[in-house]
């Protein structure tokens, strides 16, 4: 049933990018301030902002009267499109398995976040390991293959986590992926979690410097590959970012700690519910920060959270996003956003940049999305009232320059897609028919 709504959604999606000039908006840039005017797209590009442009010949005009541009919501933490489960909870540490390897291009969930204005999300593994699988971001190109949804050129990361999640998973009395299990896995305590980050990096140094002395010369048979350690060889280089799970300002500490002795960077503290009180000591390791809103007392972790969390560390100097964490969430970060505002007093483009710019330079993806600025890919979104707003609602959503959510399309082809959906399901039950009337032979009868 799930690939037959697939097929009957893609119908109507005009995927191929053209010029647009998107006229009479208010034009949100958060790097720029905002204005009223219009924006060319050509391309796949941001060809022009101003207010007042040229309509280049033959481009399709958008009348965005009393309504809102801005750049496309970027959710630096999200699970979907990633089929078959996201922790491989056995081992503690599981850098060598990939996100990428289960990308599910017909997950719903990547069009409804369409809907709620979303462009790029971090896809990442889940936090029952002390240092989990490798993570990259997707853009929600709908209707595209799992290829086609990878943001082509970003740095992959790593997902990192501490506290419940990894302790419980090796505590037999707990509530994780071994619970009731004999003997447990290592480790079950807080402790233990810092360890196991240490001693693997411990390792990850060893492998560099082998394949650093055998570069220099490449004499002899190289040393052999481990696809766990050479993810974390990637971290110590550079080439991949730690996206770290986490909640106590105790372990946020330690993490920052162990990453400055073995010198590498943490990218994003994930979750950082009690970030508010370490703020001065995260940016001065020069971390992001990737926090809720206002979620709280889910679990012990979490009864410090405060809604000013996000506010006080931009103040420090953090660089901080709101995040999903949730497919449902995800539709409605625009609003998550504005709640910066009232908690905190976050200027109108400080508020903005949390689910905008802020997330892009986190994943190192500024250069090409976040903000509008000519140059840019056109990833963009039209709202109809003032985008900070619970009132407000997605007009349409532009990737790459192209059309992959249209409302007013959305509403009026709902007749039409019902249709092909429906024919495509009596198709279906008239198959499975003729199947039982042969019995399962497909016509081929008792030959």
């Amino acid at each position: 049933m799930k690939k037959i709504f697939f097929a009957a959604a893609l119908a109507a999606l005009p995927l191929c990018a053209e010029t647009y000039v998107i006229q009479n908006a208010t034009v949100m840039t958060v790097a720029n301030g905002k204005f009223k005017g219009s924006v060319v797209v050509r391309d796949g590009k941001i060809a022009e902002v101003g207010e007042k442009v040229m309509v280049p010949a033959g481009a399709k005009v958008i009348d965005a009267s009393n309504q809102f541009v801005i750049p496309g919501i970027i959710d630096c933490h999200s699970h979907i499109a990633a089929d078959g489960g996201i922790n491989e909870g056995s081992v503690s540490v599981s850098s060598m398995v990939d996100i990428r390897d289960v990308i599910n291009p017909e997950d719903i969930a990547i069009y409804r976040a369409l809907a709620g204005g979303v462009t790029t999300a971090n896809v990442l593994h889940g936090s029952a390991n002390a240092i989990g699988g490798k993570t990259l971001p997707l853009k929600m190109r709908w209707g595209k293959d799992a290829q086609g949804l990878i943001f082509e050129g970003a740095t992959p990361g790593i997902k990192f986590a501490l506290g419940e999640n990894p302790k419980r998973a090796g505590n037999p009395t707990g509530r994780g992926v071994n619970a009731g299990a004999a003997p447990a896995r290592y480790p079950a305590t807080r402790m233990g979690v810092e360890d196991v980050i240490r001693e693997a990096f411990v390792e990850a140094k060893q492998y560099k410097a082998e394949w650093d002395a055998w570069e220099k010369t490449k004499a002899g048979i190289p040393p052999r590959k481990d696809l766990k350690l050479e993810a974390l060889k990637e971290v110590l280089e550079g080439k991949r970012y730690v996206h770290a799970h986490c909640y106590r300002a105790d372990e946020i500490l330690m993490l920052l700690r162990v990453a400055d002795e073995f010198g590498f960077k943490i990218r994003t503290l994930q979750h950082v519910l009690e970030g508010y009180k370490v703020a001065k000591e995260i940016a001065a390791h020069g971390a992001g920060a990737s926090t809720f809103s206002d979620w709280w007392s889910y679990k012990m972790e979490a009864f410090d959270a405060i809604p000013f969390n996000a506010a006080i560390m931009t103040k420090k100097g953090v660089v901080v996003s709101l995040n999903s964490d949730d497919a449902e969430l995800m539709r409605h970060l625009n609003s998550e956003a504005g709640k910066a505002m009232k908690y905190g007093g976050l200027s109108e483009t400080e508020a903005l940049a949390l689910v905008t710019l802020n997330p892009a330079k986190q994943l190192g993806i500024d250069n090409r999305v976040g903000s509008i600025e000519v140059g840019k890919d056109a990833d963009l979104v039209i709202y109809d009232k003032y985008p900070l707003s619970d009132m407000a609602k997605v007009q349409k959503v532009l990737i790459d320059g192209a059309v992959y959510f249209d409302r007013d399309n959305e509403v009026s082809g709902r007749p039409a897609k019902q249709g092909a959906k429906q024919k495509l399901i009596d198709k279906e039950k008239q198959q499975q028919q003729q199947q039982r009337a042969t019995g399962g032979r497909g016509g081929w009868g008792n030959e």
